[in-house]
């Protein structure tokens, strides 16, 4: 099973529960000493393939809103109506953010949290994974666990999704975490947004064997914000050996103000 860096990605973001009344209160409440600091630049270079370096670049009006979000090859446009965030577009596709509150989305078939830390945040959960399979020609789920610790340091992702007004859409989006149409469980979307820095994630199967974990080092400057790091990823093959991925990590902010 190979597990992407992107499934990290979305783990990050989908599984985070707390009871607070917004994320930003969230947020504060875990961070009361943070200072808002703005992302323009996150460059990824990978030890492995120079084709998968990557740069994403975060561009800021003057009323400090997020603009456009670009990594080389494809630019998001955002646009905001009455201060709010109301579309967002590329070379693809159109998204209007009222799209988003018509109705709940289905996350029953994504996982739950099984238990968090005192921060709220969670500590494990179970997920799944659904895979082709071509002996059977039919579409096969299987359950693993995760492991997740922090770095007691702020999301340094915060206050940029802020200022592109993605927490406030957080706010309004609802998820339906209930298998059964008639008896829906609705939580809303801001209930799962991370309110510290991601440090490790240990994949496991059922039985508690470890099969892929993504480990990150990184170095915070003066106001608990990364400024570099690395990021290793190995997928664990008692038959073929471990595959081990090593990407390094420079993170560039606005001038403080």
């Amino acid at each position: 099973m190979k597990i992407k860096i992107l499934t990290i990605a979305i783990l990050s973001l989908m599984f985070f529960t707390n009871c607070s009344d917004s994320t930003s209160e969230e947020f504060n409440d875990n961070n009361p000493d943070a200072v808002a600091r703005y992302i323009t630049n996150i460059d990824v270079i990978s030890a492995q393939d120079s084709n998968e370096n990557t740069t994403i670049t975060i561009n800021y009006d003057s009323a400090n809103r997020v603009t456009s979000i670009s990594n080389g090859e494809d630019t998001s446009l955002l646009t905001y109506e009455n201060g709010n965030l109301s579309n967002v577009t590329d070379q693809n596709e159109n998204l209007s953010v009222e799209e988003l509150y018509e109705s709940p989305y289905d996350a029953f078939e994504t996982g739950e949290v099984i238990n968090y830390n005192s921060d709220g945040n969670p500590e494990n959960l179970r997920f799944f994974e659904t895979e082709y399979d071509w002996e059977t020609d039919s579409e096969i789920t299987t359950e693993y666990r995760a492991e997740i610790e922090y770095d007691n340091k702020p999301n340094p992702y915060f206050y940029t999704l802020q200022a592109a007004g993605a927490i406030a859409v957080l706010d309004n989006v609802e998820l339906n975490f209930s298998a059964d149409i008639n008896a829906p469980e609705i939580v809303q979307a801001r209930l799962l947004f991370p309110s510290k820095h991601i440090k490790k994630i240990t994949y496991k199967d059922l039985d508690g064997n470890i099969l892929f974990d993504v480990v990150a080092d990184f170095v915070y400057n003066s106001d608990n914000y990364p400024t570099s790091g690395s990021i290793t990823g190995t997928e664990y093959d008692s038959e073929d050996g471990d595959d081990v991925s090593v990407y390094s990590v420079a993170y560039t902010y606005q001038a403080n103000n």
